[in-house]
């Protein structure tokens, strides 16, 4: 069903393998236009062939480790160091921003955007360069029930308990705000009988009964691998069954809570794929600078792709405070271009690779959007003519 995956040594390198910074744009993905009217053996066979010519191999990331273009150093105490230009933020703001604070205070909704500290907090809620303003939606409360080390959401074995009103205040909030396409994710809730599962699956459902063309991708937790809790949600009416994998396999341990690790979420992606009705997306998304490697990264990738994953997200990650695991190393822009490049040669039908780029950053929504729509339109007209 899914391409095969070919082994590294027989990779094809970068004709170019000096690539800038500035190639992580929309141009290096295909137009929405293109998604949209182009014949799908057409649009396959332009990405075969611009791949063939650009397929990065693991010798291209040694060169750029022995070339120091791979990572730049992190500053310590005694050696205090500047970050990279390419990790410098801008400051929220704008009168979108404003209004989308003021209208969760009002609501006393949470957002995964404020309890994480994203660094792209400013442009989404402002509108970027799209002008459509977007805020992934924090169900269960804002306490969880775990503690990894990366995260800065607020932990708790007893959290408190969800609120019952919760699904339809969120289902009428989001409804409100005319979007076309929503993330809702959620805290881990292991205190609870079914994971949280029911009430992520009740506020999917009732967003959907009120607007119904609404895409809407839920990140979820593992639900401690409970098939049972990611049918529930799977076939909840979602459209993107997103689950983070957070790192490679060899740091799961060291990274992650030690009730999660890499298997469960790969199981819990398997079963959604499984579970869900055919053309949901699944998608998954890593930190990179916790300490990997790029082969690890490259072997993660492969096995999540052998499990049928459609898309897969990239960014750096970001210490939160001192009382998070440090960053290891801020990796560059080319290094990411280089994952995403590769990720598209294995047969991801989306990649979203950059310093700045979060599991649910608005900048692929566009893309994933178009994807959905194009599958529908496609398998409507041949379910019209078989009829």
């Amino acid at each position: 069903m899914y391409p095969r995956l070919f082994s590294l040594a027989k990779r094809i390198k970068f004709k170019n393998p000096a690539i800038s910074s500035s190639s992580f744009s929309s141009s290096s993905s295909p137009s929405i236009e293109t998604l949209q009217s182009a014949q799908p053996q057409q649009t396959l066979a332009g990405l075969r062939a611009r791949l063939a010519a650009e397929s990065p191999s693991l010798a291209d990331f040694v060169r750029l480790r022995e070339s120091d273009e791979y990572s730049v150093e992190v500053g310590t105490k005694k050696k205090p160091l500047p970050k990279p230009d390419w990790m410098k933020l801008s400051i929220p703001g704008g009168s979108k921003y404003a209004h989308i604070k003021s209208k969760l205070r009002e609501l006393k909704l949470h957002t995964v955007c404020e309890e994480a500290k994203c660094p792209n907090l400013g442009e989404c809620w402002s509108g970027g360069e799209t002008g459509t303003a977007t805020a992934t939606i924090m169900i269960l409360g804002d306490t969880c029930t775990r503690g990894c080390r990366f995260c800065n959401v607020k932990t708790s074995r007893t959290p408190p308990p969800p609120d019952p009103n919760e699904p339809s205040n969120v289902a009428e909030a989001i409804a409100s705000w005319g979007l076309d396409y929503v993330v809702i994710t959620s805290v881990d809730r292991d205190d609870l009988p079914d994971q949280g599962s029911e009430h992520f699956a009740e506020t999917v459902q009732k967003l959907k009964k009120l607007k119904p063309k609404m895409l809407i991708e839920a990140l979820v937790p593992d639900f401690r691998g409970d098939p049972v809790c990611v049918e529930k949600v799977a076939r909840s009416g979602l459209d993107v069954f997103a689950h983070n994998i957070e790192t490679v396999e060899e740091l799961q341990s060291s990274v992650r809570d030690h009730r999660a690790n890499f298997k469960q979420s790969m199981d819990v992606l398997k079963l959604a794929k499984e579970y869900a009705p055919v053309g949901t997306l699944t998608k998954t998304s890593i930190m990179l600078g916790c300490g990997e490697t790029p082969d690890q990264v490259v072997r993660t990738m492969e096995k999540v792709r052998a499990a049928g994953v459609d898309v897969m997200t990239f960014g750096q990650y970001m210490r939160p405070s001192k009382r998070h695991m440090p960053v290891s190393e801020y990796i560059t822009p080319e290094a990411f271009e280089k994952y995403r490049v590769l990720g598209m040669e294995m047969g991801f039908r989306y990649v979203a690779s950059g310093p700045l780029v979060r599991s649910s950053y608005k900048a692929g929504e566009l893309y994933i959007k178009s994807m959905i729509e194009t599958d529908r339109a496609i398998s409507g007209a041949a379910s019209a003519s078989s009829g």
